[in-house]
C-alpha cells in the first residue's frame, strides 16, 4: 500500500474485465486510491459509482488517467482543462498533441505512461 492515496479519475473506464481501463480501476482500488470511473453510460463499474462526465465529478482530482483514444479526446479537452487535475497520465494509444498542447498551455503536468506499470512498479 502506498503512503499517499490519491483521488484518481479514470476517463474511459469500462465494465469489460479484458479492458486495460477496467484493470486500472481494480488495481487503483487495490492500492487504496479513491477511484472515480468516468463513462457517459455506465452507472457502476467494479462496485464504484460512475461519473457520466468530467464536469460531474465534483471536487478535486489528483490524477486523471486517460483511456480514451485521440480521435475521441478533442471534444473533452475543455473539460479536462476545467477539471485542473494535479496531473494527467496518457496511457499507450491515448496520446494527443492537441491535448498535450492544452495541458502545457494551462500548466497541467502530464506524462505518457501506463498506469498499470506505474502502479505495479511503485512509481505511481
Amino acid at each position: 500500500m502506498p503512503v499517499k492515496t490519491e483521488r484518481v479519475a479514470v476517463l474511459g473506464a469500462s465494465k469489460k474485465p479484458d479492458r486495460y481501463s477496467n484493470k486500472a480501476v481494480l488495481l487503483l482500488k487495490e492500492h487504496g486510491h479513491n477511484v472515480v470511473p468516468v463513462h457517459p453510460v455506465e452507472k457502476q463499474i467494479e462496485g464504484l459509482n460512475v461519473a457520466p462526465s468530467l464536469r460531474e465529478i465534483g471536487g478535486s482530482v489528483d490524477t486523471l488517467t486517460v483511456y480514451v483514444g485521440p480521435h475521441h479526446i478533442a471534444p473533452l479537452i475543455d473539460e479536462i482543462v476545467a477539471l485542473r487535475p494535479g496531473r494527467v497520465i496518457l496511457n499507450p494509444g491515448t496520446e494527443s498533441s492537441q491535448l498535450e498542447s492544452a495541458l502545457t498551455e494551462n500548466g497541467i503536468p502530464y506524462l505518457e505512461a501506463c498506469t498499470l506499470v506505474l502502479l505495479k512498479t511503485g512509481q505511481f
